[in-house]
């Protein structure tokens, strides 16, 4: 199981992390104090008269002083509540970004080998999703070499049929990575403002779900998935500007921009280069160039009855279903094909889990 390491997600400060007023008020008069005092010592070594007729040590600090200190005192405080990043936020919108304040956990994969247990385990359960497999085993092997606090791979499009297990494979590298998923259907919401969120000032206004995910997890590797991108709008438009899934998503896919990305809801800078990304597609058609460019493209095939027997077995196993069900399940799918001709994951799972509710439903007497 990956490990757990902390980054400084954020350079962000909090209000009360600074001083207060009256603090920084005493710190100034202690050291202009201390100064005055100095010069006096050094006067009286030199056996000079008294400077500039400095007031005595008891009197040292006068009403012209104090005034002064206050007004630098505020000026200071004014300018380090900017320098927070957190200035322009309502006190509501501070309490959520609470999290941030020291750093996040990222998973981390700590030897090679352990990246060779996680691909072995994705693939025994999956196998018919091998290539995309071995481009995450890749990406885990890499991320141990190159000592990363975190794991990474290289953002996939999965390609292929409906209902042969692309997202549900995404789920469960998640499981297998113990990381935290955030998952967009393109087709039916609008997906880049779901994906990144809508800027404060809006009536609709509110954080997209990948720093939501991010917030609620305390995480800041979450894997995104992203399914039907080939089917997602062209353009949202809001007050005339446009608006693509493609725009959101490209500075994310550059591991560069995303190190410095900024959250349009609450207008921050975070880091969110450790977030995976598993983007879905039922055919090439309608896929973004720019998206293909930044991605690695993975054509999968359709599943074969013997491939979703398999699963069936070894899923049934892992949810300690009786053999007996399992067997009259291995007996439908020999049956079963979809309309279209296609054997469907989706259909598999939902046959288990009846078989799995029957099972564990209690018997009258």
């Amino acid at each position: 199981m990956p490990s757990i390491t902390t980054i400084p997600f954020s350079q962000l400060k909090f209000d009360d992390d600074l001083p207060t007023l009256q603090a920084v008020e005493e710190r100034l008069t202690k050291t202009l104090r201390m100064i005055r005092t100095d010069l006096e010592e050094r006067a009286e070594l030199e056996g000079s008269d008294r400077i500039d007729n400095s007031p005595s040590f008891d009197d040292q600090i006068r009403d012209t002083d104090r005034a002064k200190i206050k007004r630098r005192a505020t000026l200071y405080l004014v300018r380090a509540h900017t320098a927070t990043g957190t200035y322009h936020l309502a006190d509501k919108d501070k309490v959520k970004l609470a999290p941030l304040r020291d750093g996040l956990p990222v998973a981390r994969v700590q030897t090679e080998h352990e990246a060779d247990e996680i691909a072995t385990a994705l693939h025994a359960e999956m196998p018919w999703m091998g290539p995309a497999t071995e481009e995450v085993w890749h990406g885990l092997r890499a991320s141990v070499r190159d000592g990363l606090p975190g794991l990474r791979f290289n953002p996939l499009v999965l390609v292929g049929s409906p209902g042969i297990g692309k997202s549900h494979w995404a789920r469960r590298l998640a499981e297998h990575l113990t990381v935290p998923v955030t998952k967009i259907d393109a087709s039916n919401e609008p997906a880049t403002f779901s994906l990144v969120g809508v800027q404060r000032g809006w009536g609709s206004a509110a954080p997209g779900k990948l720093m939501a995910t991010v917030l609620r997890e305390r995480h800041a590797g979450p894997l995104v998935i992203i399914d039907e991108i080939e089917k997602t709008g062209d353009v949202n438009a809001v007050s005339g500007s446009r608006h693509t899934l493609t725009d959101a998503l490209l500075p994310l896919l550059e591991r560069m921009t995303a190190e410095t990305w900024e959250c349009p809801y609450f207008q921050v800078r975070v880091d969110m280069s450790w977030s995976n990304w598993v983007l879905t597609a039922n055919s090439r058609m309608g896929l973004p160039e720019p998206l293909q460019s930044r991605c690695i493209v993975l054509d999968l095939p359709d599943l074969t009855a013997v491939q979703l027997s398999a699963y069936a077995e070894a899923s049934g196993h892992r949810r300690g279903l009786p053999e007996t069900a399992l067997e009259a399940v291995v007996a439908a799918i020999s049956m079963t094909r979809s309309p279209n001709g296609a054997l469907s994951l989706r259909t598999v799972n939902r046959m288990l889990d009846r078989v799995e509710i029957l099972a564990k439903r209690p018997v009258l007497q």
